[in-house]
């Protein structure tokens, strides 16, 4: 008897089989495999979810080749019952197998949900091993920028972009942003991801636990440059953190100060590794409360100006700073303090020609972080 031969498709198949198997053996389980305590636990959660809804779908499935195989039409010793229509016992357990694994799988999930909160500081470094005593956790303020990542240290002053050093087995706090759109912070090796949205900040408290470099990146689509937002994560022991921030501090990167922000904050793709020898230290209030350019209001003066009842009329003056548009419709200079309204005021600062008018304009400045409340230029409501 002669074999039959080998078809096309069957050739495709079989290299098919043979080249993912091949794909499989390359593969990173990170997420399964992690190198933090908090995504440890939280790739236990899923794999007790998945375990969970495993135990009715693999039975089902099982169940209905069983059935398909058992009452098809040439099978004439299965009992033909076209009558039948209901089944006490059948009932329980169709409905009583599901409703327990949906309690337990909630009962996990709400545990888990609160043990695994971002916001929840951490009580242990790892399973059965405690914080120590006196173990201050290391603040980093994370900024999403387009595309790329700024990582602020406050104690040790010093900022780095698209490169993250953790010393392993110290708690870590983050303080997410973002400069423009919202953005999603993600180490698969070292927690969940973390949204990062303008105007607020997020917070997640996370440790590792291994030495060795990792990859870290954006989780949610923000523009062209969204495939490149990747960045090097670092685990390296206390003595070569020390050691790494040191270098960061005698680098020629200069200062990370207001100027040198706004043109950092530029849109650009595929950044490679920066660092700054020094961070102004009031920077990141300023990227949070969207006033990094001067002569802008931050929100959270104009929020205490809300919460005590606003200005009403007279305060116009105040607002003639106020815009966040990101490109090039405001004005780069100021719009007040003797400086005439351009004519294509409506279109470079939206809040700025809605409020000002050209008397007001030739007002004196008040002086910086003061609120003046001077008579309504116009009786006349605003437009």
């Amino acid at each position: 008897m002669q074999p039959s031969p080998i078809t096309p498709l069957r050739r495709v198949a079989r290299y098919g089989a043979i080249a993912s198997l091949f794909a499989l053996t390359a593969c990173n389980p990170v997420v399964l495999h992690p190198a933090g305590d908090i995504a440890q636990q939280q790739a236990h959660l899923v794999v007790v979810a998945t375990v969970l809804m495993l135990l009715i779908i693999v039975p089902v499935m099982a169940l209905t080749v069983l059935f398909a195989w058992r009452y098809r039409a040439g099978n004439q010793d299965a009992t033909y019952d076209p009558e039948w229509h209901h089944s006490t016992q059948l009932e329980l357990v169709i409905w009583s197998a599901p409703l327990l694994i949906i309690i337990a799988l909630g009962s996990v999930t709400w545990v888990g949900t609160h043990m695994l909160d971002p916001f929840r500081p951490l009580d242990r470094i790892a399973e059965g091993k405690p914080i120590p005593a006196g173990t201050k956790p290391l603040d980093i303020q994370v900024v999403a920028l387009d595309w790329k990542w700024l990582f602020i240290y406050p104690e040790q002053k010093i900022a780095t972009v698209n490169e993250l050093a953790l010393p392993v087995d110290r708690p870590v706090t983050f303080h997410i942003t973002s400069s423009t759109v919202m953005n999603s912070f993600y180490v698969p090796a070292l927690a969940g991801q973390i949204y990062a949205m303008p105007g607020m900040t997020s917070k997640l408290h996370a440790v590792l636990n291994k030495e060795g470099e990792y990859t870290g990146f954006s989780a949610n689509y923000s523009g062209s440059g969204f495939s490149q937002m990747r960045f090097k994560t670092l685990g390296l022991n206390a003595a070569d953190f020390d050691k790494w921030a040191d270098g960061v501090r005698s680098s020629k990167g200069g200062t990370l100060d207001t100027a040198n922000y706004m043109q950092l904050e530029q849109p650009t793709v595929a950044d490679p590794v920066r660092r700054y020898a020094a961070v102004s230290a009031d920077l990141f209030d300023k990227i949070v409360n969207l006033c990094v350019r001067p002569g802008k209001m931050c929100l959270s003066e104009m929020m205490a100006i809300d919460a005590k009842g606003g200005l009403g009329k007279e305060g116009a003056y105040n607002v003639a700073a106020l815009t966040y548009d990101k490109y090039g419709r405001e004005s780069v200079n100021p719009l007040i303090a003797g400086r005439d309204l351009p004519r294509d005021g409506r279109s470079r600062a939206y809040v700025r020609e809605l409020c000002a008018v050209p008397t007001l304009l030739q007002a004196p400045a008040p002086a910086k972080g003061k609120l003046t409340m001077a008579a309504p230029v116009r009786p006349t409501p605003l437009s």
